[in-house]
């Protein structure tokens, strides 16, 4: 059973995490679902999960990409279908056939593409597929979101009266509107509309000559809004037949809704598969943000992160366009805990909190950023004390807090759990602080757990180079700048560079000196020992580094050499045939002319044709037998080679093409226009002279009528003289 601490997540920032994942969700759901994140406490979950993302992520690259599951939230919608009596509008029909479209989409391409998607197919089998849904929604509801007509006889009926209706109504107003106009008892405007009926626009005198209803009036008064009396008789008919329609409409939505909610479990699970999907989608957009993978997880009590990365520290510095520095850490039976230490803001905080981080990201079910050569073992328990431990609220300070931590520890503390502490022992006395951490560290080691932990004090890096299976590491610094280097070495412990750091803020070298007298010499010389060997360190590093950077370029100028030689060898040994070849022609060509000029002086053809015909014989001897299987593939390979010349001969041709084709194309600049200019329209056969150029437009004369016309649409003909 895995249980992650919850202030361990808070320790970590695994929030800012969730945070930034539910950003790649595309449904409100799938956010909420995304921030309510907490490690998988069931390793076969975990696993199923993991695999769910690492499946999705491939999709982004292959062709068979996963289709659109995006849906419109049916919370509602389904709390509604599960109370009796109730019937659904038209639109939440619509978003319940939207989501069963969707699920069964999903459903069925999981289902083709089986082999690419083995997990994510498994999850989608649990899910019935079914088009009853879609098919009577479409069959009741238009995709225009209106009730179909032939929903029902009856409102086929109704609609047909309704139409009717309308149409007597159109024609008796137009009537009535063509016998008053006539009349001159309308206004201007002849009609209006008012609460969605045509009226008339009677002026005021003569409103009592019309029959009909007044609906209203212009706000001087002058015109009075009549609905003519030949209307009013349809209009009551009308408004009946909309009752009855609605009615209808509503009894058919009732009888939809009661279809509908025998499929409530359906439904329900239709969402929660789509937000499941919608979680995995924005897990994987993350992972692929920060080139997360799935590193290989292994059984064995082995954690092996290479190049690993703080993922809001990558994001972070990828926004501002800054550097991230990756770290390779290393647990396992032989070396249990690791001992961090060395001067501050040179990384030994954010080391930590990148191992923790990455492993619960990992026990959550979200790739991390690390190379694919790393291994990962699941921890039952990951407990941590980082950043500031001072509580208001309980009264306790720093030393208190870390100490009822620490009890909290020796508690759930065993084999199966990780655990981190940054600048441990500090708070209290060093002599003494330094004491109680050291026999703390010695239980966690006794029982077996897995840890790093960060550290100034001398007693803990002792204890770390004492103990078989704990071991130090100190983050590098520059031995000339005292500048952080941001890469972690372990086998052995660091220095606070103490004085060194205080030499190069300008404080006063008698007063290092001072400070240096009041402590014991064996701590300076065992810090100074210290200090000394890490300078040395990176002085081989750096020679290693010089090194290698000109065995590389030996090697590829040795490679480039080689390469050289064999083209040379190349071009010698086709320059040599060819000489050959050439030798071999001179000499047949000197044998004919030969034999040629004998002819020409004797004059005895017999002797000709022996003489050619052993040259033949002669030739021919030389030559080896080709079967007519060989003939064939070099034949083949003959066609392969001048198929090849022709494609390349064809794509340059293309180009050159292509080239002569945009020479033709480019438009020449237009000239700037003046009066007097004889021009005509593009394309335009009419030729005519500017008068006048105003704002871009220019009036153009066409001798029987003239014409503005933009500047843009007239070609010149003839400039004035």
């Amino acid at each position: 059973m895995i249980n992650i601490h919850e202030k361990t997540l808070k320790d970590l920032e695994f929030e800012t995490v969730l945070t930034q994942v539910a950003q790649y969700c595309i449904t409100d759901l799938g956010k909420q679902n995304i921030l309510r994140i907490k490690p998988f406490s069931k390793e076969t979950e975990l696993i199923v999960a993991l695999n769910y993302v690492n499946e999705f992520i491939a999709s982004f690259e292959n062709e068979n990409r996963i289709p659109n599951h995006g849906f419109s939230d049916i919370t509602n919608e389904l709390k509604l279908l599960g109370i009796e009596n109730t019937f659904l509008e038209i639109n939440s029909f619509r978003k319940i056939a939207a989501i069963s479209e969707t699920s069964n989409a999903l459903i069925q391409f999981f289902k083709k593409f089986e082999d690419y998607y083995p997990s994510l197919n498994t999850l989608s089998e649990n899910i019935e597929y079914t088009t009853a849904i879609i098919n009577k929604v479409n069959s009741i509801i238009d995709r225009f979101g209106e009730v179909r007509n032939d929903a029902s006889d009856e409102l086929k009926s109704l609609r047909r009266s309704i139409a009717s209706l309308q149409g007597k109504i159109n024609s008796s107003f137009v009537s009535a509107l063509s016998s008053l106009n006539a009349s001159g008892y309308l206004d201007d405007i002849r009609e209006s509309v008012i609460d969605n009926r045509r009226v008339l626009a009677v002026k005021a005198m003569y409103r009592k000559k019309i029959k009909g209803t007044i609906l209203g009036s212009s706000k001087t008064g002058s015109i009075v809004y009549i609905e003519p009396e030949a209307t009013l008789q349809f209009h009551r008919e009308l408004n009946n037949l909309e009752y009855e329609e609605k009615e209808e409409v509503t009894r058919i939505l009732k009888e939809l809704t009661n279809f509908v909610r025998d499929f409530l479990s359906l439904l329900k699970s239709y969402q929660e598969y789509l937000t499941q999907i919608d979680v995995v989608f924005a897990k994987a957009s993350y992972s692929k943000s920060i080139n997360g993978i799935l590193p290989k997880i292994t059984k064995d009590r082995y954690l092996f992160l290479k190049n690993a990365y703080h993922p809001i520290l990558y994001l972070t510095n990828k926004s501002e366009g800054k550097n991230t520095y990756p770290q390779t850490i290393e647990l396992s039976k032989d070396s249990r805990i690791i001992v961090i230490s060395g001067p501050n803001a040179g990384g030994k905080s954010i080391t930590l909190k990148t191992v923790g981080l990455l492993q619960v990201m990992l026990q959550s079910g979200i790739l991390i950023p690390v190379h694919e050569r790393s291994e990962v073992c699941l921890f039952n328990r990951i407990i941590s004390d980082i950043g500031d431990n001072q509580s208001i609220e309980n009264h306790l300070s720093t030393y208190s807090y870390r100490l009822k931590q620490m009890n909290y520890f020796l508690k759930k503390c065993n084999n199966k759990t990780l655990f981190l502490i940054d600048e441990f022992g500090t708070g209290s006395d060093p002599e003494l602080g330094g004491a109680l951490a050291e026999t703390f560290l010695e239980v966690f080691y006794e029982r077996e757990a897995f840890g790093l932990i960060t550290t100034h004090y001398s007693n803990l890096k002792l204890l770390a180079n004492e103990l078989p299976y704990m071991k130090n590491a100190n983050m590098m610094f520059d031995n000339r700048s005292l500048e952080p280097l941001f890469k972690l070495v372990l086998g052995e412990a660091g220095s606070s560079f103490t004085f060194e750091v205080a030499q190069k803020n300008g404080i006063p070298y008698s007063l290092i000196n001072r400070a240096k007298k009041k402590i014991e010499r064996g701590k300076v010389r065992f810090d100074k020992t210290i200090a000394k060997l890490q300078m040395e360190r990176s002085k081989l590093e750096k020679t290693g580094k010089s090194l290698k950077i000109n065995e590389q370029k030996k090697q590829a100028e040795a490679d480039k050499l080689e390469e050289i030689n064999a083209r040379i060898q190349k071009k010698l040994e086709s320059y040599q045939e060819l000489y050959d070849s050439n030798q071999r022609l001179i000499y047949l060509g000197q044998k004919v002319n030969d034999l040629s000029e004998k002819y020409f002086n004797n004059k005895q053809k017999r002797v000709l044709m022996a003489e050619l015909f052993k040259l033949v014989q002669i030739e021919n001897s030389k030559r080896k037998k080709v079967s007519v299987k060989e003939k064939k593939i070099i034949k083949q390979k003959e066609q392969q080679v001048k198929k090849e010349v022709e494609k390349k001969v064809n794509v340059i041709r293309k180009k050159k093409k292509a080239a002569k084709k945009k020479e033709v194309n480019t438009p020449k600049p237009k000239p700037t226009l003046k009066v007097g200019d004889r021009v005509r329209l593009e394309d335009g056969r009419a030729v005519g002279s500017v008068d006048k150029i105003e704002k871009n437009k220019a009036t153009v004369n066409y001798g029987l009528f003239t014409t503005n016309v933009s500047v843009e649409q007239l070609e010149l003909v003839e400039t004035k003289k």
